[in-house]
């Protein structure tokens, strides 16, 4: 209780004495208030671009598997590009023999004239896909219904469309029933499909019409595509290398690769990039604490010069004190909380600017910032850091301090 009492007394004679010397006191803990505040916006920055960033590859699907053919360097003069390409039954053979793998759906694109009515539109994006699609992409229909294994099987001229092809093509609101000319092929429409977000990173602009058609019916439409690539999905984004290695030893059989013999095809997995990214984002807040905390240091040499210079200004004053009966270990506690409140000062002015830097960020147009915010975690830091500074370099005058003979401190000019 006693210590409590003298602490408390101490932290308002330290506050007394910056309020008697605030503009050297403002000086001294400018390095402070510099560091804090770079710190704290510092890690807001990279805090809000790595929940952008998070946000985005949670949206396209962590759990997604990207496979596509692909023609080596080794392999290229040997076989050409289009016998590299995906198979239907190796999509099969994949669905089948890979346990971590959930879901699968190969695309066949194919680019023809649509037409409803007295509207054309040349050169459309057509994909052909399996029902498991809508699993793998999360992709729902909000009118009608998906595709199921009996489009599949019959190549029935079935379509899906979404909200801008609607709009592109001047259709119904609700257009089930209505029939669309498709490469010069009448196509039911059994669906509504919800458009796609372009405007975030995975996106590169507005929104645009999309037609999907049974992936055996696409095959009919364009006999000499090709499948684009195959995405699917596994039971967790923590399974990532193993799906990788399962996907590797199916196609390598399937293909008839030695183990040493350079891949045909590519498999990508976004989870491993937000692995990737996790520790870039962690990497980059060491580094710019690490780089901050020089300002720190210089800061906390300021406030150990300003308490030496406190020191002998106050020399008769410690030797009245001691003269009277204070003890060494009051003296030494009275100037080393002078140097914490002084910092701890400096870091509450440096939290309270990088706040004010932190709202400037998030006006900044078109950057990925708006959820840019002070982590609790970042503020224990920086008073931490403060407090800290505090004590490694006030020490050592208020260690001087204490040890002054009362006598040749009275003496003292």
């Amino acid at each position: 209780m006693i210590i409590v009492r003298l602490i408390m007394q101490t932290v308002v004679l330290a506050l007394g004495q910056i309020l008697a010397n605030k503009v050297r006191s403002m000086l001294t803990t400018l390095g402070i208030v510099i560091g804090v505040a770079a710190v704290v916006a510092t890690v807001a920055a990279i805090d809000g671009l790595r929940g952008f960033v998070l946000d985005e590859f949670e949206t396209f699907g962590t759990n997604k598997v990207f496979i596509d053919g692909s023609l080596p360097q080794s392999w290229r003069g040997r076989i050409s590009w289009r016998e590299v390409q995906l198979q239907p039954e190796e999509v099969d053979a994949i669905i089948e023999h890979a346990p971590s793998v959930t879901a699968i759906s190969p695309q066949w694109r194919a680019s023809a004239r649509v037409d409803f009515e007295n509207i054309v539109l040349d050169s459309a994006p057509i994909v052909g896909i399996r029902p498991q699609w809508h699993e793998v992409e999360n992709r729902q229909v909000t009118l009608g219904r998906p595709f199921n294994m009996v489009d599949e099987e019959q190549r029935r001229y079935v379509i899906l469309v979404n909200e801008q092809a609607i709009e592109e093509l001047n259709l119904p609101t609700s257009p089930l029933g209505e029939f669309l000319l498709v490469g010069g092929r009448r196509f039911l429409i059994v669906g509504v499909v919800e458009t796609l977000d372009l405007s975030g990173m995975f996106g590169g602009g507005d929104s645009r019409a999309e037609f999907f058609v049974p992936f055996s019916t696409a095959v009919i439409l364009n006999p000499n595509g090709w499948i684009n690539y195959a995405t699917a999905t596994m039971e967790s984004p923590e399974a990532a290398e193993e799906t990788r290695a399962e996907i590797d030893f199916v196609l390598r059989t399937v293909r008839k690769l030695d183990p040493d013999e350079d891949a045909t095809f590519d498999v990508e997995i976004p989870q491993e990039y937000v692995e990737q990214f996790e520790s870039l984002s962690a990497g980059l807040v060491a580094g710019a604490t690490g780089i901050v905390g020089i300002s720190l240091l210089v800061g906390g040499i300021g406030i150990m010069n300003i308490m030496l210079v406190s020191v002998s200004e106050r020399t008769r004053e410690i030797g009245l004190r001691k003269a009277v009966g204070a003890r060494p270990l009051v003296i030494l506690i009275q100037f080393l909380t002078e140097a914490v409140v002084l910092c701890l000062l400096g870091g509450a002015v440096g939290i309270a600017i990088g706040q004010g830097i932190i709202f400037g960020l998030q006006q900044i147009p078109n950057a990925p910032l708006e959820n840019a915010s002070m982590p609790i975690w970042a503020v224990g830091l920086a008073v931490g850091f403060c407090a800290m500074t505090g004590v490694v370099f006030g020490v050592f005058p208020a260690i001087k301090a204490a040890r002054l003979d009362p006598i040749v401190a009275l003496r003292h000019d």
